[in-house]
């Protein structure tokens, strides 16, 4: 993580799962995936996005880096 954002997606998937413990089991899973995923879709990219900035985190710099 940097001033300007992740670089990718897994960085930022991991730090919501290592700094809030509030996810529903959809959201959790969600994450988890994500945080091995090589590449997300544009609607998970879009859902990523939304967590980060409800939970006020930096945004992502690349989706699917």
């Amino acid at each position: 993580m940097t001033d300007t954002g992740f670089q990718h997606h897994r960085l930022a998937s991991l730090a919501l799962l290592n700094k809030f413990s509030t996810f529903s089991h959809k959201e959790a899973g969600f994450l988890g995936h994500v945080s091995v995923a090589e590449v997300l879709s544009d609607r998970q990219g879009q859902w990523l996005a939304k967590l980060l900035e409800r939970h006020g985190l930096p945004p992502l710099t690349e989706v699917g880096a």
